[in-house]
């Protein structure tokens, strides 16, 4: 139930206590940072948040996420979301998010800008295949995958490798993933986060901060209302199937009545808008009400509360389900979808077989990796690893290349 009762979301506003730097009392700020696993010189320009947002921007993950698909193979339309612009709009309703519960908005932007670095080409399917591969040896998982971007991937530094977040930030990556947290120390594998979590107390029994919460809340809705956009347009499903979705069909009949001989397409225009519009209002709504309740002091009051912060109410985590629900059986278990990721399934899995067997396939860089051996690694353990790295980091199109050098027989070779 809301912690609101019956609060209309038309709710007057709400005035937090707010610091002289106009943020709330419960806002993180990076004065307070907890630090970095290395030490740096601050920065002359920036606090730590906007060097992390920055640094995420900078990198060749980030870049990458515009060759990564979201629900489309890239390939498929210029128009269709990629990882780079679902993290993009995350990052807008997350700041949208924090400036009105007067959160930290440079940390809330690393923490959705940097959420899906993990991603492997051709999204779930791709995340399912790898992980299915790399079952001997751990398993894969997306968000332990960002933490290993950010922490040891990228090389972009002399005196530590990975991007050497603050603590804020890395929270903020480990806590999007619930599931990761727990299963935490027991796969017996050295998962990235098990590594990093004898480095630095990331505080894992507790709850995230506001930010990292904001963060989380921003990729289910901007997720839902991108999809909902992206299947309407590739005609996977029509505003007529949706009618199924009652509170979605109730947008459409006002929307209808609204514009009078309004086109299809500006029609899907209005009501994804409409959608989204009644996700943010909610969650504005829901989390004002509990944060008061809670009465937080400082930024841990947030982390150390009975339940989360930031959060939908009940009534709209219903809404939501229903249209995840027709997502589901309309959009992402299509003909066209399944079939495409029959293939890019195959791809990953002949990829991943490939290089386990001959390792001097890899490039220079891959083999090097595979040949320096850690402390207290096994050696096919780390092979595997070093393989997943690889894969994960590819974009769908240079999956498919590699995919066709490795099996084409009839390409010619380069």
């Amino acid at each position: 139930m809301s912690a609101c009762g019956k609060l209309k979301l038309s709710t007057p506003k709400i005035s937090f206590p707010v610091g002289k730097d106009g943020l709330a009392v419960y806002a993180s700020r990076s004065e307070e940072s907890r630090g970095r696993l290395y030490s740096e010189v601050p920065s002359k320009t920036r606090c730590d948040f906007e060097r992390d947002r920055d640094r995420i921007i900078h990198s060749a993950a980030f870049r990458r996420l515009k060759f990564k698909t979201q629900v489309f193979v890239s390939h498929e339309g210029d128009n269709y979301r990629t990882r780079l612009l679902h993290s993009i709009e995350v990052a807008q309703v997350a700041r949208s998010l924090a400036r009105l519960l007067r959160a930290n908005e440079d940390l809330v932007e690393t923490c959705a800008l940097a959420h899906d670095f993990g991603h492997t080409p051709f999204a779930h399917s791709g995340e399912d295949a790898l992980n299915e591969c790399m079952e001997p040896y751990g398993g894969f998982n997306h968000n332990d995958q960002t933490l290993r971007v950010v922490t040891l991937l990228e090389k972009k530094y002399p005196n530590f490798d990975g991007l050497n977040l603050t603590w804020e930030s890395l929270e903020g990556l480990v806590k999007h993933d619930a599931l990761l947290c727990k299963k935490s120390g027991k796969t017996g594998f050295g998962t990235t986060l098990d590594v990093l979590s004898e480095e630095m107390d990331l505080m894992l029994d507790v709850f995230p901060s506001v930010e990292a919460q904001i963060a989380g809340l921003a990729d289910d809705i901007a997720y839902n209302s991108h999809d909902l956009d992206d299947g309407l347009a590739a005609g996977l499903f029509t505003l007529n199937d949706l009618k199924e979705v009652l509170w979605v069909d109730r947008i459409i009949v006002e929307k209808s009545r609204e514009h009078k001989g309004i086109g299809e397409k500006l029609l899907a225009q209005e009501v994804v808008r409409e959608v989204m519009g009644s996700y943010v209002l909610d969650a504005l709504a829901e989390s004002k009400c509990r944060i008061i309740e809670l009465n937080p002091a400082c930024a841990d009051d947030i982390r150390n509360a009975n339940s989360m912060s930031v959060s939908m109410s009940g009534g709209m985590e219903k809404k939501d389900k229903e249209l995840r629900e027709f997502l589901r059986e309309h959009f992402y278990q299509h003909s066209h979808l399944n079939r495409a990721r029959l293939k890019t399934f195959k791809i990953v899995q002949d990829l991943f077989s490939t290089f386990m067997e001959n390792s001097r396939c890899l490039p220079k860089e891959w083999q090097k990796q595979v040949e320096n051996v850690p402390k207290g690694w096994k050696s096919d353990v780390w092979c595997a690893r070093s393989v997943a790295d690889y894969i994960a980091s590819m974009t769908d199109r240079r999956a498919i290349l590699e995919h066709g050098d490795l099996f084409d027989t009839y390409q010619v070779i380069r």
